[in-house]
């Protein structure tokens, strides 16, 4: 029987040793390269040098070491080809059985802020080749690129003589997808680097997605879901306490830190359900904040997810604590809270925003294909860089921009009232903006009267100011663009509504 050979050239050495020594006392030939072969002939099991096998040592600082038709010919050679096995035969190439290989940690390099010298010499050239070619050739060679598949072609070897087929095509799998994702993340690192924005609008977009945490299951339970970070992200937050988090949650907590995000600086609680504001308010501290968002709609309240912009005091989360809810996240809490919310509400989870966000880019699934944009909200509205029609109020602008922040983080089309800096009602996911606008006044009752209005989109008539009006708001936010701008101003002025035209569409579907 002609011998066994395995190529083992690995940047992680985890069980490596184990795994030689097993390959060897099958009577396997191990070739390895510089560092994993002086590894390996430290624990007394015999290793051939690639240079022994190619005739060439090392060069360029070891950045050739197996580039070299002696090593790729053995990986390569398909045993059933009477012309590969005559090529290899004639040039005394030996055949290679098994090749376990990983990789320059590139991740590791870019996620410390490595320089771009640094990360040119962290991309792995000759072993993602090794990988492919193994992975290619799978029906004749087996591709091992993860230490905890070791185990798992060990048995099969030393019981079979060989590792399935069924298991090196799912090994072969396993290793495209580590190059596939490796070549990403040199493209994000590089990128990144050298100060090149990764754009909606590039041609292609190299994405790696890894698995953060399973979940239990996606929107219902018959769907499966994990929760994915892209390349070199992770989530902006950290799990203090808390049962894990499920896929609806996930969702919830992103508007929740949009909203956090528009009022860092602040006191405000954002509380949200099903993706949108049920409650958002500022005030004075973090109580005042929570008591007013609550207010809103404390119904929908129950079980929802809360956010501060702020730090909240200890007597805003025990208050909290005493009305049902999912998730409660903010950039920092008092430790006396942390210990209470731990020992009284356990699977409340407790999440801490960092203050940043996992990428730069929004993307969706669709049945037509992956919709890409940029995650951005537009620039806050300043009263220099808009319109008023009629008599100008800045003295309710900080409302105003309250209304415009709700809209912003509320479903299409999107209405809010809000009075004394608290929304007081909203109308979110309403397929006409008059329905929007006559469900935000009926939820906030009499404290429409001399409240601000928020509009996602313009106007496309003018019945929605006109209800507005009926109910006492006093002046409306909205980007205008409407082919009808001029009856809707029209009708402002008729009612003696004070409105301020953006310029700017925030729709959120």
């Amino acid at each position: 029987m002609p011998v066994k050979r395995a190529l083992v050239s690995v940047y992680d050495k985890t069980n490596v040793v184990k795994l030689a020594s097993r390959l060897n006392d099958m009577g396997w030939e191990i070739v390895s390269s510089s560092g994993t072969a002086r590894h390996i002939e430290e624990a007394g099991i015999p290793v051939r040098e690639v240079a022994d096998l190619t005739g060439y040592p090392h060069m360029l600082g070891g950045r050739v070491k197996t580039l070299h038709p002696a090593v790729f010919g053995g990986i390569l050679a398909r045993r059933h080809f009477q012309q590969d096995m005559s090529d290899v035969e004639t040039m005394g190439i030996p055949v290679i059985d098994l090749v376990a290989c990983n990789l320059y940690p590139f991740r590791e390099a870019a996620a410390r802020g490595s320089g771009l010298e640094e990360l040119l010499e962290n991309i792995d050239i000759g072993g993602v080749t090794l990988i492919r070619a193994a992975a290619k050739n799978f029906h004749h060679v087996i591709p091992l690129v993860d230490p905890d598949d070791y185990e798992r072609v060990m048995k099969e070897c030393e019981s079979e003589g060989n590792a399935g087929l069924q298991t090196r095509q799912e090994l072969a799998l396993k290793a495209f997808s580590l190059t596939s994702a490796y070549d990403s993340m040199i493209f994000s690192g590089i990128a990144a680097s050298t100060g090149h924005d990764i754009s909606a609008e590039d041609r292609t977009l190299p994405m790696a997605l890894h698995r953060t945490s399973p979940l239990r299951y996606g929107e219902n339970p018959h769907q499966k879901a994990s929760l994915y970070s892209q390349d070199m992200q992770t989530p902006p937050w950290k799990m203090l306490s808390g049962k894990p988090l499920s896929y609806n949650n996930i969702l919830d907590i992103d508007t929740a830190l949009r909203g956090m995000s528009l009022f860092e600086g602040e006191n405000a609680c954002i509380i949200i359900k099903h993706t949108t504001p049920c409650g958002l308010a500022k005030g004075t501290d973090s109580l005042s904040a929570y008591r007013k968002a609550l207010e809103c709609d404390p119904v929908s309240a129950y079980g929802g997810i809360i956010g501060f912009s702020g730090k909240p005091d200890h007597a805003t989360i025990m208050e909290m604590a005493g009305h049902f809810a999912e998730v409660v996240a903010a950039p920092a809490f008092e430790e006396e809270s942390l210990a209470f919310l731990a020992a009284s509400r356990p699977n409340l989870r407790v999440l801490q925003w960092n203050g940043g966000k996992a990428g730069s880019l929004q993307v969706t699934s669709t049945w037509s294909g992956f919709l890409v944009q940029e995650d951005a909200f537009p620039p806050l509205p300043e009263m220099r860089d808009g319109t008023w029609v009629g008599k100008p109020r800045p003295d309710l602008f900080d409302d105003l921009l309250t209304a415009w922040k709700t809209a912003c983080l509320a479903k299409s089309n999107a209405i809010s009232l809000v009075k004394d800096g608290a929304s007081v009602g909203i109308g979110s996911g309403f397929t006409s903006r008059v329905d929007a606008v006559r469900r935000a006044v009926e939820q906030a009752g009499e404290k429409a009267a001399g409240s601000v209005m928020g509009s996602d989109a313009f106007f496309p008539f003018a019945d929605g100011v006109e209800a507005a009006a009926a109910a006492g708001v006093s002046a409306v936010i909205q980007p205008g663009g409407s082919i009808r701008d001029q009856e809707v101003c029209e009708a402002a002025n008729r009612f003696k509504v004070s409105m301020f035209l953006t310029g700017k569409r925030t729709f959120r579907h």
